[in-house]
């Protein structure tokens, strides 16, 4: 379920989407080594969607190994590619609403200053619409009505902040239409495709949403949130007449809940809420911008419908297969809707649902071959931390390995304001393949559980936060399930730092850590952070820490001060030019360790940023990470003695 009205949310959808594809597809073996290309690699398809004329298909499959656009009539056998990359394969895309362009997102070995391109499929010509050296270009509307026409934002006339423009898909004309005075960090359009609504951090680490009655109007304070609710909250789109806006909204409860907001009188509706989770997705009609269903991410997604005109066609849905479900995309009539199911163990499945009709076609597996072998399953976990706060997590068993006194890896989520949930994880199956319990936190400070329980990972990162993980991994070994001797930590970013915190602060839990892309410095990290965050500096002073007033905290809570504790080896990735977490951050760490005598791995990969889009520069990793693991915690690796 998404919205695509909103940049912030789809530039969090499209980045979502680029980190699926980029570890791709996964699940496990009873007895047989599952190969790393088959859990790692490319999908055979991925990502459908359709054309809002409802007259073609549209998916991502590897064109000479690299992800591309392939396109085929509904209907028909007439697959081909419409795009023609063949380097870091095209991960982000989407229809323009003219159902004539194809339009996706391209870097440059992964430093993130995305532009846009679009394919023109009558001609099949290819068109950089944003030739700008340094820009990076986010998707700001796409509206039907409005069909030859695109809203985005680019950082181009200042590095720190992105100013919208409106873009004539025809000429290839770009129009400034709303310009960021310097601390504007999100932007929402109403129904007739103009820019109404923009989203501003404020000094203290919270956010104002303004407002305005049309493009030549002053901007004028709607709704401020506080810091404390500015994960849990924000715009999600205009009524169609402009007289309300929907909102998430943490305000005088703990849980972001769903309200509309009519704007000449304030008065609030809720439409959705939940005592403990967060809303979730949205799904929002059209035509009319009601909303018809909103989903509660607890355990398992939860569906909530408000719509009654489609609670048939959820409840036939559910009926095509197992799993959880939610829409991805659906044509200009509403006739079609395409449909994936995410299970926790086998391939994501996707279909193409008529209404009309109440019937589903099975469109394809992400991951076909995975069916082949014994998959692992994923159950939900809950554990009371030592300062007594309920935390939530996932573990994966290795399929006929029984559960106890198991090696373990302690596999820690990144962002780290994002959240773990149940379904296809391909880290957790291609560790539990290879003979490991993987155990996944949702410590404090994670998204989704309410304001409560995210505002209390504030300033706590190398502290409570990491105690939570610490309290998740000895309740698996009183358990009977983790063999306390063979327990490895891992993640990357936010988790990267979390392994290093662990081979660092709490050098006698684990045997071994891999760190991916992770800070190990948090000073000079806030410090190097790219431009375009600048506007959130005062969230990460709040929620971090701030380098001109407190330092000594910060390295209080920095592993690169602390390299002396270090016992255990660290295997530790970086990608050469990733914008958010600088080489130096592996490096220093790693250069600390060399003067010290103490064993590591460093893997630097030239052509890749935060991440490993490339399949040839994924498995050549996760091939290393396995014999790393296997070699400290006894699992199996491919290529080794069955």
């Amino acid at each position: 379920m998404k919205h695509q009205r909103l940049s912030w949310v789809l530039v969090l959808v499209l980045v979502w989407v680029g980190v699926a594809l980029l570890v791709s597809s996964v699940l496990a073996s009873e007895s047989e080594l599952i190969p790393r290309k088959v859990l790692l690699g490319n999908p055979l398809k991925a990502s459908p969607q359709i054309s809002p004329d409802g007259k073609f298909l549209s998916y991502l499959a590897p064109l000479d190994n690299v992800l591309n656009v392939w396109v085929r009539t509904v209907g028909a056998e007439d697959d081909r590619p419409v795009t023609k990359d063949d380097n870091r394969g095209v991960r982000a895309y989407f229809w323009a609403a003219d159902s004539k362009h194809i339009m996706y997102l391209q870097d440059v070995g992964g430093n993130e200053n995305w532009r846009l391109y679009g394919v023109n499929l009558e001609t099949d010509e290819i068109k950089d619409f944003t030739p700008f050296d340094g820009v990076q270009v986010r998707i700001t509307d796409r509206n039907k009505h409005f069909p030859n026409e695109l809203l985005i934002a680019m950082n181009k006339e200042n590095p720190r902040v992105h100013d919208v423009y409106h873009l004539d898909l025809s000429s290839g004309e770009l129009r400034l239409v709303a310009k960021n005075p310097g601390n504007y960090i999100g932007w929402v359009t109403d129904s007739q495709f103009k820019v109404r609504g923009a989203l501003v951090a404020t000094p203290e680490g919270g956010f104002n949403l303004l407002i305005r009655k049309n493009e030549a109007a002053e901007w004028e304070k709607l709704v401020s949130w506080s810091a404390e609710d500015s994960l849990n909250s924000g715009p999600v789109t205009f009524s169609k007449d402009g007289d309300s806006i929907y909102l998430l909204d943490s305000r005088d409860v703990d849980a972001g809940r769903l309200v509309k907001l009519n704007i000449p009188t304030s008065n609030i509706e809720v439409i959705a809420e939940d005592p403990q989770y967060d809303v979730g997705g949205v799904m929002i009609h059209p035509d009319t911008y009601e909303i018809q269903a909103v989903t509660f991410y607890r355990a398992r997604k939860e569906l909530v419908v408000l719509d009654e005109s489609i609670r048939e066609d959820f409840e036939t849905i559910g009926n095509l297969d197992h799993g959880d479900f939610f829409v991805t995309d659906r044509d200009n009539a509403d006739d079609t809707w395409l449909v994936a199911f995410t299970k926790d163990n086998g391939p994501v499945s996707y279909y193409a649902f008529e209404r009309e009709t109440q019937k589903g076609v099975f469109l394809f597996d992400h991951m076909p071959d995975l069916k082949r072998y014994t998959l692992a399953s994923m159950e939900p976990i809950s554990l009371i931390s030592q300062d007594g706060l309920t935390i939530h997590g996932y573990i994966t068993y290795p399929p006929g390995k029984g559960r106890a006194n198991l090696p373990m890896v302690l596999n820690v989520h990144g962002g780290p304001w994002y959240r773990d949930t149940w379904g296809y994880n391909p880290e957790a199956q291609w560790l539990a393949n290879r003979g490991y319990v993987c155990l996944q936190v949702n410590f404090r400070g994670s998204t989704g559980y309410g304001k409560d329980f995210v505002n209390a990972g504030n300033k706590e990162w190398g502290g409570k936060m990491h105690d939570d993980l610490v309290d998740a991994v000895n309740w698996a070994i009183d358990a009977g399930i983790a063999d306390p001797e063979k327990i490895a930590i891992y993640g990357g970013s936010y988790g990267g730092y979390a392994a290093l915190v662990g081979a660092t602060f709490t050098p006698d839990l684990f045997c071994c850590a891999v760190d991916v892309v992770g800070p190990s410095n948090l000073i000079t990290w806030i410090e190097t952070i790219p431009p375009y965050w600048s506007t959130l500096l005062a969230t990460i002073y709040k929620r971090v820490g701030n380098p001109d007033t407190e330092e000594e905290f910060l390295k209080s809570r920095s592993p690169l001060f602390k390299v002396d504790k270090i016992k255990i080896p660290i295997l530790i990735a970086q990608g050469a030019n990733d914008p958010r977490v600088k080489q130096a951050e592996s490096e220093q760490i790693v250069e600390a360790m060399k003067k010290k005598g103490i064993e590591y791995e460093y893997m630097l990969f030239p052509d890749e940023g935060h991440g490993f889009a490339k399949p040839e520069n994924r498995l050549k990793f996760y091939a290393v990470a396995e014999k790393f693991l296997a070699k400290y915690l006894g699992g199996r690796y491919e290529g080794s003695a069955q």
